[in-house]
């Protein structure tokens, strides 16, 4: 990849079968085993499973692309104040950022080489994501533009405005500590804007929003001095390269 790229790579988890989940799990580390068995419903520990051994898999299948060899349980993180998981990396690595996200049904990854990114993932028969949810958290002329949508437009862009938000905060590692009220954003075209409780730059940030399946949907924030110059890879990840990680 390049400086350049905003690589994206999903896996819905309905494409992997019962005997796959072995050895997804055993691209995790010890201690990231024993927290997905701390999960009550089995939906959550794959969930859990599918999105780390992506994430770990992803950048042992981007570090072996430069010439480096990193087991998937080997790479360790360093945790953000607000959660964001930065990769601790070897001397000779590039500089990969990443960020991750999983939702029923599916998991997510993004990586860009030394820029903030961030992805989310929703599923779209999530209940609680309505109008008086916006109402209360969305900014005034994000609301604006629901007015008047029929059901299907109105679900739509409200799926849209709210992975964008969380891509955004988990870029910028902020997680809900960032008000969801101080940035707005347009969907046609997309773009994003800022009150005055966020020093940030409109012009330096590069948005996608995307439909990995028909049940999901995406949203890719990327800090790039130049969007028009960002490039986006975005595919469902390879999941037999990842079973043989595990061998």
């Amino acid at each position: 990849m390049t400086p350049d790229t905003a690589l994206v790579r999903w896996l819905p988890v309905a494409d992997i079968a019962e005997p796959d989940w072995q050895h997804l799990s055993a691209l995790l580390p010890a201690e990231e085993q024993a927290r997905a068995q701390r999960f009550h419903f089995r939906r959550d520990w794959e969930s859990y499973t599918a999105a780390h051994a992506l994430l770990r898999g992803t950048l042992s299948l981007l570090a072996s692309a430069s010439g480096l060899s990193v087991a998937p349980a080997e790479w360790r993180f360093s945790i953000g104040d607000h959660g964001k998981p930065e990769p601790v990396l070897p001397a000779e690595a590039p500089p990969f950022r990443v960020n991750l996200s999983h939702t029923r049904g599916l998991a997510a990854v993004a990586v860009a080489l030394d820029r903030e990114i961030g992805v989310d993932v929703e599923w779209l028969d999530r209940t609680n994501l309505t109008i008086d949810l916006a109402d209360r958290f969305f900014a005034p002329a994000e609301c604006a533009q629901l007015v008047g949508l029929d059901a299907a437009a109105e679900k739509e862009a409200l799926f849209a405005f709210w992975t964008l938000k969380e891509a955004y905060i988990k870029a910028v590692g902020m997680g809900l500590a960032l008000p969801l009220g101080a940035f707005a954003y347009t969907l046609d075209p997309l773009s994003i804007a800022f009150d005055e409780r966020i020093q940030d730059d409109p012009a330096s940030w590069y948005f996608r929003r995307l439909r990995p399946t028909q049940g999901h949907v995406l949203a890719l924030a990327l800090r790039h001095e130049a969007p028009a110059r960002a490039t986006l890879d975005a595919a469902p990840a390879d999941l037999a390269a990842l079973m043989r990680l595990a061998q």
